[in-house]
C-alpha cells in the first residue's frame, strides 16, 4: 500500500541519523530492571499493518530493555513525532525475565471534506489552498491550530480585529474502515474596527495634527475624509510609527522615538491609539568632512550632497542624499559614483562629534576599482532577432559601468513595444570587485506586437468603422521566405501597416512602412506612406437624413517620405525628423464651406521638420514619470515670391466679384480661388507637451498642452481651405481628408467646437470650416488596476479645456470650452486598446444657444493578436 511504503521510507531515513537500535545505549530510569523482549503486538492499526508500526519502533524480540528506561521512552516519543497517531499507549506483560509489549494506538483521522461558513466562496477556496486542506490530509491538532491562527490573522490584517474562528471536526464513515473526519470552519466576521482617536503623549515640538498627517494608512475617524477609511491594521500601524519618527528626524530631532503605544477598546468596534513620544533635543549640522574621495573633490561632493553647516539636522534627507533606496534615477552621491563607473563604491555617513546641539559628520567613501561590463547577454527573445535587440543596448562589453546606461537600455527596450515593460529587469551577474567586472543579462518576455485593428465610433458626421493590419515587428527581407511565416515573417523590428477607414460620408485607404534603423547601423528611421481618400458632401443642417450626396465628392491622393534621427546633443532623448509630402486634391461639385471652387484641383507639396524629446519611463502604455514634447513646422514653397501673380489685384477683384451677388460674380470668385490655391502656400506650426508625475503610490498625473497655428506667407493670397484644425469629441475622426487634424476635446460632439466670436451665437454648424489656431490643456489622474502581460487596465479622471480661432485678433487663451469626466483604458494582446470616456461639457457648443452641452460618451474599440 502507498501509505505503508511512505511509513517505511520515513523509517529508513530516520535510521540514517540515528545509531542502530541494537547498539543504542539504554539507561534505566528510577531503578528500572532489565528484561528480554518476548512478543511485540500492535492494536488499533487500520491504515498501516502491524509489522510496519513495529519496524518503526526498532524493537525486536530478544532485545534487552530497561523498564522503565530511556529506550522505551524514546520509542514512544518518536511514534508521537510521526503525527500519525492521536493516542498511544504501551502495555507490558512480565513473565520472569521476559516482557511482552503491546502498543495500543489510535490513528489520526484523514480529512474528508471542508466547509467554511461566514465568508465568500472565493476567499474560502483561497484559505483551503493556503492551508493544504485537501482530501486525505492528516487532521492533527497542529493543523487545526495553524488553520485557526491563519484565518484570524488574515482578517486582523484587513481590520476585522474582533472576528472569531471556530473549527469543529466530525467523524464520517468510510467503506474501507479508514478513519475520516469532516471539518467545519465557522468564521464570524465583526465589523472592521475603526480608530476613534489617535493621541500623542509627550510631544511638545510637533503638534498632534502634524504627527497624524504622517500616518498615511492609519487615520482616525473624520466625516470629511471619505477617501481613506479609519480601519486599524497592525502592519500599517507599525509602518506609520516609523513615519512619525522620520518626521521628527526631518525637523532636527535625531533622538526622537516612540517609547510605547497602547490600543484601548473604546467601543464594540472602536479603538483609541495612544502613542507615547520622547522628542529629545533639536540638532543642527556642523562640519561635514569627506574621507577617501579621489575621483571627486570635496567641493563637488558637498555641492551634490546639498547640505551645509548650520542647517537643521534632517536624518531622512541625509540618508536620501547619500543613497535613496528604490530610486535608480535619484540625484544622490551613490548614483554619482555608479554613473562614473564605480559600481563597487560604498558611502557611509558617520557622526564623529555631538556637542550641544551640533553634530559633525564624516562621509567615509570607499571608491573601489572602476567597474567594466564583461558579458552582455539577452534571453527570452523567441521572435525578435538578436541584432534588433543589441542595437538598442546602451551597454557594451568593455565599456565602463554606468547605471544610467543600464536604465536607458531598459527604457528603450520597453519603448519598442516588442517586450512586456513590466517584466524588464536587468540581471546583474558575476560581480567581481577584485577584477572590476560585472555581467548583465537582459531577461525579456515577448508580447504580441502585430495587430488587427477593428474600430468603431462616431466621427466625421456619422459612424466610423476601421479595419487595419499593423505588423509592428515585421521582417520585409523574409517576405518571400515561406518558412518564416509563423504566422507572419517577424523579428526585424520594422512596421508595416495597411488601413481602411470608412463612414457614410467618406472612405480612406492607406499603407505605410517604417524602418527604424536604416542600414542597420545607426538609429535613422525611414518612413514611407501612401493614402487615398474619397469624401462626399455632408450637409450639417440635414444630418438626420444620414445620406451623402455622391455627386459632390472630394478625392485626395498623396504620399510622403520621411527620415528621423536620434540625436546625441543636448542629450540622446532628442529626435529630429524631416519629411516631404505631396497631395493631390480633386473636387467635383464640392461647393461647401471654404471650397468656393467646387470643380477644380489643388496640389500640396510640403516639407515638415520636427524636433521631439521623449524621456518617459519604460512602460509606454502607462508612463509613471518623465515627459515628452514635440515641435513641428510644415512648410510649403513660397510660390508667390516667383510665380509673377499679383495676388493683391486678385484679392481686390475677388472682393468686387463677391459683392456683386450675381451668378457670374460667384463663378468669378471660384475661378480666382482656383488660381489662388492651385498650389497650396502656407506654414503650419504645432507644439505638444506632456508631463507624467507620480503622486502617491501608483497614482499618476498626466498634464498636457497642445497648440497649433496655420498661417500664410502672403496675406493677399490668404490661408488655404486645407490642413485646418477641427476641435471636439474623441478624436476618432483623425483621417487624412483635406489634411485636417481632429483634436480631441471630450464632453462635446466630434468637430463641434467651432472658431467664432463668443459674443455671437448665429454661427451655423454647416460652416465648420475648421480653424487656423487652437489651444488645449488637459489633466488626467490615472490609476493602474493591473499592468500584467495579459491585460493592462487603468482608470482615469480628466479635466480639459480648449478653443479654436480664425485669427490672433480673436485669440484669447482664457475663453475655452471646458469639460471633465472619467474613463477607463484596457489594453490586451488579444484585443488591443479598449477605451471609454464619459465627459461633461460645461459650456454650450459654439454657435448654439443654451446651457452646458452636458454628457457625451466617447469610445474606441481595437483588436490585436
Amino acid at each position: 500500500m502507498p501509505k505503508q511504503a511512505g511509513l517505511i521510507l520515513a523509517f529508513l531515513l530516520s535510521c540514517l541519523t540515528h545509531t542502530i537500535a541494537t547498539a543504542q545505549q539504554d539507561l534505566p530510569v528510577s531503578n528500572g530492571k532489565q528484561y528480554e523482549i518476548g512478543e511485540i503486538s500492535v492494536v488499533g492499526a487500520k491504515q498501516y499493518n502491524e509489522q510496519t508500526v513495529i519496524a518503526f519502533t526498532r524493537l525486536r524480540s530478544g532485545d534487552l530493555v530497561y523498564l522503565p528506561g530511556d529506550r522505551i521512552s524514546n520509542v514512544i516519543k518518536k511514534l508521537w513525532d510521526l503525527d500519525l497517531f492521536s493516542d498511544i499507549n504501551l502495555y507490558a506483560t512480565i513473565n520472569g525475565d521476559k516482557v511482552d509489549l503491546k502498543f495500543e494506538i489510535e490513528e489520526v483521522p484523514e480529512l474528508n471534506k471542508v466547509t467554511i461558513n461566514g465568508i465568500k466562496e472565493k476567499k474560502a477556496k483561497d484559505i483551503i489552498k493556503d492551508n493544504d486542506l485537501n482530501k486525505g490530509t492528516k487532521v492533527t491538532e497542529n493543523l487545526i491550530t495553524k488553520t485557526k491562527f491563519y484565518i484570524e490573522n488574515k482578517y486582523k490584517k484587513e481590520g476585522y480585529l474582533n472576528s472569531k474562528v471556530t473549527i469543529i471536526t466530525r467523524p464520517t464513515t468510510d467503506t474501507v474502515e479508514t478513519q475520516k473526519v469532516d471539518m467545519l470552519v465557522n468564521v464570524e466576521l465583526s465589523d472592521r474596527v475603526k480608530i476613534e482617536d489617535i493621541e500623542f503623549i509627550g510631544n511638545e515640538k510637533l503638534s498632534d495634527a502634524k504627527l497624524r498627517k504622517q500616518m498615511k494608512n492609519t487615520k482616525q475617524k473624520n466625516i470629511i475624509r471619505f477617501w481613506k477609511r479609519s480601519k486599524y491594521i497592525a502592519e500599517n500601524f507599525a509602518e506609520d510609527k516609523v513615519s512619525v519618527v522620520d518626521k521628527y528626524k526631518e525637523n532636527g530631532f535625531r533622538d526622537a522615538r516612540i517609547v510605547s503605544d497602547t490600543l484601548i477598546h473604546s467601543g464594540e468596534d472602536l479603538i483609541t491609539l495612544k502613542l507615547y513620544v520622547e522628542e529629545g533635543n533639536k540638532y543642527h549640522i556642523g562640519d561635514i568632512d569627506f574621507l577617501g574621495n579621489t575621483v571627486y573633490s570635496d567641493k563637488e561632493l558637498a555641492r551634490q550632497l546639498g547640505l551645509e553647516k548650520g542647517d537643521v539636522y534632517n536624518g531622512v534627507l541625509l540618508k536620501e542624499r547619500i543613497s535613496k533606496d528604490g530610486d535608480p534615477n535619484a540625484d544622490d552621491l551613490s548614483n554619482l559614483y555608479k554613473n562614473s563607473g564605480y559600481l563597487f563604491s560604498t558611502i557611509n555617513p558617520v557622526e564623529t562629534k555631538v556637542e550641544n546641539d551640533t553634530i559633525d559628520f564624516e562621509i567615509r567613501i570607499t571608491e573601489g576599482k572602476l567597474a567594466y561590463f564583461d558579458r552582455i547577454t539577452i534571453t527570452g527573445n523567441d521572435k525578435t532577432k538578436d541584432r534588433v535587440i543589441y542595437r538598442n543596448l546602451r551597454t557594451r562589453p568593455g565599456q565602463r559601468y554606468s547605471q544610467a546606461a543600464v536604465l536607458q537600455t531598459t527604457r528603450e527596450l520597453g519603448q519598442t513595444g516588442f517586450f512586456d515593460p513590466e517584466q524588464l529587469n536587468p540581471q546583474f551577474l558575476n560581480a567581481n570587485p577584485y577584477d572590476g567586472t560585472i555581467d548583465i543579462n537582459y531577461a525579456l518576455v515577448e508580447q504580441g506586437a502585430s495587430q488587427i485593428e477593428l474600430q468603431g465610433g462616431y466621427g466625421g458626421g456619422g459612424f466610423v468603422g476601421t479595419l487595419g493590419l499593423s505588423f509592428n515587428n515585421f521582417s520585409i527581407q523574409n517576405l518571400f521566405n515561406k518558412d518564416a511565416y509563423q504566422p507572419l515573417p517577424m523579428g526585424d523590428g520594422q512596421k508595416f501597416s495597411l488601413r481602411a477607414q470608412a463612414s457614410t460620408f467618406y472612405q480612406t485607404y492607406s499603407a505605410s512602412l517604417t524602418e527604424p534603423w536604416l542600414g542597420g547601423k545607426k538609429p535613422v528611421q525611414l518612413q514611407l506612406s501612401f493614402s487615398h481618400s474619397i469624401q462626399y458632401r455632408f450637409d450639417f443642417n440635414n444630418r438626420s437624413r444620414g445620406r451623402p450626396d455622391k455627386d459632390s465628392r472630394f478625392l485626395i491622393t498623396g504620399g510622403s517620405i520621411g527620415l528621423a534621427k536620434r540625436l546625441e546633443v543636448p542629450d540622446n532623448y532628442f529626435t529630429i525628423s524631416h519629411a516631404i509630402s505631396f497631395q493631390h486634391f480633386d473636387l467635383k461639385n464640392y461647393n461647401v464651406g471654404l471650397f468656393t471652387f467646387g470643380n477644380g484641383s489643388s496640389e500640396n507639396l510640403a516639407y515638415t521638420v520636427g524636433i521631439s524629446r521623449n524621456e518617459t519611463d519604460v512602460n509606454p502604455i502607462f508612463p509613471r514619470t518623465g515627459s515628452k514634447f514635440s515641435l513641428t513646422a510644415k512648410l510649403t514653397p513660397p510660390y508667390s515670391l516667383w510665380n509673377g501673380t499679383d495676388y493683391k489685384a486678385l484679392a481686390d477683384e475677388r472682393a468686387a466679384a463677391s459683392s456683386e451677388g450675381t451668378q457670374s460674380g460667384t463663378e468669378r470668385v471660384a475661378e480666382i480661388d482656383q488660381e489662388r490655391f492651385n498650389w497650396l502656400e502656407y506654414y503650419k506650426v504645432k507644439f505638444e507637451g506632456q508631463w507624467f508625475t507620480s503622486l502617491v503610490g501608483k497614482l499618476v498625473l498626466s498634464s498636457k498642452v497642445d497648440f497649433g497655428f496655420l498661417g500664410a506667407y502672403n496675406n493677399d493670397r490668404g490661408i488655404p481651405p486645407f490642413d485646418r484644425f477641427y476641435l471636439g469629441g474623441d478624436g476618432l475622426g483623425g483621417y487624412a481628408l483635406d489634411g485636417r487634424e481632429v483634436i480631441r476635446l471630450r464632453g462635446y460632439p466630434n468637430q463641434s467646437v467651432l472658431p467664432q466670436d463668443r459674443s455671437q451665437t448665429t454661427t451655423s454648424l454647416d460652416r465648420n470650416d475648421g480653424a487656423t489656431i487652437f489651444n488645449k490643456f488637459e489633466f488626467e489622474l490615472r490609476y493602474p488596476i493591473t499592468l500584467k502581460p495579459s491585460a493592462s487596465i487603468y482608470a482615469l479622471m480628466f479635466a480639459e479645456a480648449g478653443a479654436s480661432f480664425d485669427n490672433f485678433r480673436n485669440y484669447n487663451p482664457f475663453l475655452m470650452n471646458r469639460s471633465a469626466g472619467a474613463g477607463v483604458r484596457i489594453y490586451m494582446p488579444a484585443f488591443g486598446l479598449l477605451g471609454i470616456d464619459f465627459g461633461y461639457g460645461f459650456d454650450p457648443i459654439p454657435g448654439t444657444v443654451g446651457g452646458p452641452n452636458g454628457w457625451e460618451t466617447h469610445f474606441i474599440i481595437g483588436q490585436q493578436f
